[in-house]
């Protein structure tokens, strides 16, 4: 992940890396410090726009990205090792397994739900839950190559927009 993406960037990133549409609120907690752009939040945050991935990994070994509060899907981002820009600073997928979740799909227990529905035929809802996912839905499956594709794409998107 290039040091200069800021917060919100990141968030574009993840969500293109799940295959999600940013359909719902986010935000990024280091620490006890919360960063987003949420109105109405009850407390305060910090501007995600401003606040760079670099600026975070100064502070924190470990920051959470929460997304859609009412799934509540939570992630732990570690900050790894620093390496040399890849592919000119192109956000960039080393390593991963098996499917992202569908958005929407009521969270962690909501995915373990899908993946029992989706793996019996004989369950009631199985026809359902196929139609909703996509029937070429495979939750092993995982393509590394074709998600660095996905992000590059949103790079140059990007790259373009700050032109």
């Amino acid at each position: 992940m290039p040091g200069a993406l800021t917060l919100r960037e990141l968030h574009a990133v993840l969500q293109t890396a799940m295959g999600w549409q940013d359909a719902h609120l986010h935000l990024f907690r280091v620490g006890n410090v919360l960063y987003g752009d949420i109105e109405d939040f009850p407390g305060e945050l910090r501007d995600d726009e401003t606040t760079t991935v670099s600026d975070v990994a100064r502070i924190a070994g470990e920051f959470r990205y929460e997304y859609d509060f009412g799934d509540g899907w939570e992630h732990a981002i570690q900050v790894g090792q620093r390496l040399l820009a890849v592919g000119l600073g192109t956000p960039h997928c080393f390593d991963g397994a098996r499917a992202c979740p569908p958005e929407d799909c009521g969270g962690a227990p909501g995915y373990d739900r899908l993946l029992v529905v989706l793996a019996d035929p004989a369950h009631p809802e199985h026809a359902e839950l196929v139609d909703w996912v996509g029937a070429e839905f495979d939750p092993e499956a995982f393509d590394r190559d074709a998600t660095n594709g996905l992000l590059e794409l949103y790079d140059r998107h990007t790259r373009r927009r700050r032109s």
